[in-house]
């Protein structure tokens, strides 16, 4: 008795430190099949191709509803990679910083500084996958001789590698963690905030905390990261002009012409569809995320 029980405990002991990180990627899986149409409107209002009333009857007249979900393979890897990575690691941060605080609820930021860690260490593992959702996005935007013609997010990612080689996977990298960085600390320090104030300090029950706490928490995601997307999905979609010359030398060239050219609110250009798309997708992955870990201890895991 006492081997078969020393022999079950290493995947007791496991299961705890990867828990976070298969719930956070399966929290993020859910929000994007949700979300996945929005995204792709926002992609196109970013491309200049009008209003997202506009681009949506496009859209549906030219390419049909299939349209909106294009990508979708490329989003769900994101999600796998992204999402599990920066929620797992958040998770994992702030159980450490709590241990050093003896148990004391952290202060705000202390959280800012998890989030921001786990936002860069969540986009430098997703980044590919990301430079694949947002190939395949602008892709039906470009003239037919340009198309990259993807048919998947991993047929993407390895004519990727055959054209450009290994490194050009993390192509507009910087802007990419960079951005995340903003927007999970945005997200995940404000939901956690969020939650001790709606359940400590006004009394509210588990379904309203989680719901008030994941709408802060859009929004907040949603106004810091915006600038960090416009520059990222301007690098990531540039094409070499007939010289072979590209727009943009890097992010901060793309800023800085971007500023001079349009002034700074060109950074929020999309700001509504964008607000729409990423607050409902953060509200979703923190109402699935509470469904799936209520559903694990429902079950004993």
């Amino acid at each position: 008795m006492g081997e078969e029980k020393k022999a079950s405990s290493p995947p007791s002991s496991v299961w705890p430190s990867i828990k976070p990180f298969v719930n956070g990627g399966a929290s993020g899986m859910l929000a994007t099949c949700v979300i996945q149409p929005i995204d792709m409107i926002k992609v196109r209002i970013q491309l200049g191709q009008g209003s997202a009333g506009t681009v949506t009857r496009t859209m549906l007249q030219n390419e049909g509803v299939v349209a909106f979900y294009k990508g979708l393979s490329a989003g769900l890897l994101r999600q796998a990679t992204y999402t599990t990575a920066r929620l797992g690691s958040f998770k994992m941060l702030t159980n450490k910083a709590i241990e050093a605080n003896e148990g004391k609820p952290l202060p705000l930021y202390q959280k800012a500084l998890c989030g921001l860690t786990a936002g860069a260490i969540g986009a430098s593992v997703g980044s590919p996958a990301d430079l694949a959702l947002i190939r395949m996005q602008a892709d039906a935007t470009l003239p037919v001789a340009q198309r990259r013609n993807y048919s998947n997010a991993f047929h993407a990612l390895y004519k990727i590698v055959a054209d450009e080689g290994v490194l050009a996977l993390w192509k507009g990298a910087g802007p990419t963690v960079v951005r995340a960085m903003a927007l999970n600390m945005g997200m995940l320090a404000s939901y956690d905030q969020s939650v001790e104030f709606f359940k400590d300090s006004l009394g509210f029950g588990e379904a309203t905390t989680v719901i008030g706490a994941s709408a802060v928490s859009g929004f907040f995601a949603s106004a810091c990261s915006l600038p960090f997307d416009y520059v990222k999905t301007q690098i990531q979609k540039m094409q070499p002009d007939a010289e072979g010359k590209f727009p943009y030398s890097g992010s901060l060239d793309c800023a800085m012409k971007t500023l001079k050219s349009g002034g700074p609110f060109k950074f929020y250009t999309g700001f509504p569809v964008y607000c729409v798309r990423i607050a409902p997708h953060v509200m979703m992955t923190w109402i699935f995320l509470n469904q799936i870990q209520k559903l694990e201890k429902k079950v004993g895991l």
